[in-house]
Formats: structure tokens, sequence, C-alpha cells
């Protein structure tokens, strides 16, 4: 595999692509794809619940430590002195495999897992 500036130009174009796609997914709280949450978080107050969802929707803050990709596929907020973690995975249509075309919508079904971070 060469590692033309060619190869970077398009690798960081499909990174940009990606996190479009997975900010507009997560942003929409799900629309397109599956919302999912672990037992923990499934076992939290339906209140706590709604805010954690709502901070995943806003959360803005990606860095290189946390996004180191840029493709906008995890993030980690605190609530309620507890530490939880989203992933955001991309799987073919049939949600059996990875997708074989994260920057395609028309293969690509996007799966947010929301967790707590002992779940991880």
């Amino acid at each position: 595999m060469s590692n033309t500036p060619t190869d970077r130009e398009d690798s960081a174009e499909q990174s940009q692509c990606i996190a479009k796609l997975n900010d507009g997914f997560r942003t929409s709280g799900g629309i397109g794809g599956r919302f999912m949450m672990t037992a923990g978080v499934q076992a939290l107050d339906p209140i706590h619940v709604a805010e954690l969802c709502r901070l995943v929707i806003r959360f803005d803050a990606f860095t290189e430590d946390n996004d180191p990709y840029g493709e906008h596929d995890f993030g980690s907020i605190e609530y309620s002195g507890q530490k939880f973690f989203w992933k955001i995975d991309a799987y073919d249509k049939s949600l059996e495999f990875g997708s074989p075309d994260p920057t395609d919508p028309a293969v690509t079904t996007r799966v947010l897992t929301l967790m707590l971070a002992q779940e991880y």
C-alpha cells in the first residue's frame, strides 16, 4: 500500500465524508440507523437516559486524542458523576458485516451504542 499525497488526500476526503454522515446520524437522534443502549444505560431512570441522549446528540468535543481518524465515531461524556461512551459503527444493510463502503448510505446502516464506560 502506497502512501502518496493522493492516497492521503483520498483518505482525508473519505474520513470527512464519514464524519459528516456520522454527525448527521447522531445529531438526528439516530434517524436512518439504530440507536442502541446497553443494559447499564437502560437500567437508569428514564429522565437520565433522555438527558444522556441529548448530550450525545449535542456532542461536539472532537479532538485528535478522541477522534484520531476524524470520523466522529466515538465520544466520552460525564453525567451525574459517571462516565459514558458512545460509539458509531457502520454495518452492511443486513447488520451482519461491516459496511462495504461507509461513505455510501445506500449500503450502510449506522448503529450508535450508548454505554457506561465500564461496559466497554
